[in-house]
């Protein structure tokens, strides 16, 4: 009886959202005098720095996923709802979830980041984002789709369309996705088709900006630009997308028939960062305390993506890393709160950054040291493999880069037909919708 009276006497810890940084707080939590309530959108957390290998089919969906309530099953102050959040009220220290209205005394905002378009929403159709499984699935299909399509084109014109692949952001995601592409069609499909050579796929990678990869050292971005050129991407820097349809994009001056164009150009945060009521910059982030709450509201922290902060004059990456450890960071503050003892401010440590380009080919940046092609991307494949967060899904990811390695096989080939989950309107406080399906 005492011990179920100190249950409901517990601090209520809400902490909206289960990617890098919503788990790292709810696992810093585990043990602590506090009531959790995760709630998501997907019954999954994922290892988004993989997603891009669920589009290219190297690897399956379960590779990169887990339960959220398998990862939690122990922790027995954590439970875990299904929901939307469809709003925040921090002056009754409320949210609401299908629903119903559900108290909090702590909140940990964890939503992450959306697309952003920047003014061209309808573009979204044509040129698909990636940051769910829905997408990668909904991407997956359409690169496979093209390439059988082109098969059965009679006209070479048409056919050149449909083997011209567009992608737009030259940051991590756009770079992984262009290198993945091109080995797939130089090599993974090389002898599978009658009608047309695959190899003659025209990979083109756009970024509006002086250079790719921007959050990296000049000379980083100098080595992937060279690496992708190796591999026949066509790279364009200083140019952007004025307009996008379902068989062209127009950059700058140069009108590129595709039929496949994907998005990695831009974020912007989750809705429910607006319910806040506190200043945010132009990309919806938050201004948060040194201790990562909100001003004036000690009781709300914001992790992750969400942040809006700056660090030695510079602003803090959106990066996985950063969800992780400002996900405890929190959860070590707000343990302070309960316990009465005074908060600490939050400093930032970077680990190093890493891209893959395609088999042997790759950037690292860890501290004042820098590495490029082999050493680089056998550096990216231990960091990623020993990130996972399962040891069962280290063993089947070690597995799958194992056989891809030696054959240049894509195990996951499969075209699947399934609903796209948009990353809008609140990201992963968002319950999964139904959405029509365009493209081939």
């Amino acid at each position: 009886m005492a011990d179920q009276m100190l249950k409901r006497e517990a601090p209520h810890v809400v902490i909206v959202g289960a990617g890098f940084g919503g788990l790292a707080a709810a696992r810093a939590l585990r043990g602590a005098e506090v009531r959790i309530t995760v709630i998501d959108r997907t019954n999954h957390h994922l290892f988004q720095p993989l997603l891009y290998q669920v589009a290219t089919a190297a690897l399956s969906a379960p590779d990169i996923a887990a339960p959220v309530r398998t990862l939690l099953a122990t922790q027995k102050n954590a439970s875990v709802w299904l929901a939307q959040v469809e709003g925040i009220d921090v002056e009754k220290r409320q949210l609401l979830a299908r629903g119903q209205r559900l108290d909090y005394d702590y909140l940990i905002l964890a939503t992450g980041m959306r697309h952003a378009y920047f003014g061209h929403d309808d573009w979204a159709a044509e040129a698909p984002g990636l940051k769910t499984l829905g997408e990668a699935l909904d991407i997956r299909r359409r690169i496979l789709r093209a390439f059988e399509a082109a098969e059965m084109e009679p006209s070479q014109q048409e056919r050149r369309a449909w083997t011209t692949f567009v992608v737009i952001g030259g940051g991590p995601t756009g770079v992984e996705l262009a290198g993945a592409l091109a080995e797939i069609a130089g090599r993974t499909l090389s002898n599978e088709f009658r009608r047309f050579d695959p190899a003659t796929t025209r990979v083109v990678l756009v970024e509006a900006g002086p250079r790719i990869l921007p959050g990296l050292d000049p000379r980083s971005s100098v080595s992937a630009e060279r690496q992708l050129r190796q591999l026949g991407i066509d790279v364009r820097t200083g140019v952007a997308v004025s307009e996008l349809s379902v068989d062209f994009v127009q950059i700058g001056s140069e009108r590129i028939r595709a039929r496949t164009v994907l998005w990695a150009a831009g974020v912007r945060a989750s809705r429910l960062a607006a319910d806040l009521g506190v200043p945010v910059d132009k990309g919806g982030r938050v201004w948060v305390e040194e201790d990562l709450s909100l001003p004036d509201r000690p009781e709300v922290f914001v992790v992750g993506d969400l942040i809006a902060k700056t660090q030695e004059g510079k602003p803090l990456p959106g990066v996985a890393q950063l969800a992780v450890q400002s996900g405890r960071h929190a959860a070590r503050n707000l343990l302070c709160s309960v316990r009465g003892r005074p908060r600490t401010p939050f400093r930032y440590v970077d680990k190093g950054s890493l891209a893959t380009i395609g088999r042997n080919k790759a950037v690292a940046q860890i501290g004042r040291f820098h590495f490029s092609g082999m050493v680089a991307w056998w550096l990216w494949l231990l960091v990623h493999l020993m990130s996972l967060v399962e040891f069962r899904r280290r063993i089947a990811v070690l597995f799958e880069w194992g056989w891809s390695y030696l054959s240049w096989q894509r195990s996951s080939r499969v075209i699947l037909e399934v609903p796209v989950v948009p990353t809008d309107p609140t990201s992963s406080a968002q319950e999964p919708q139904r959405v029509r399906r365009t493209g081939s």
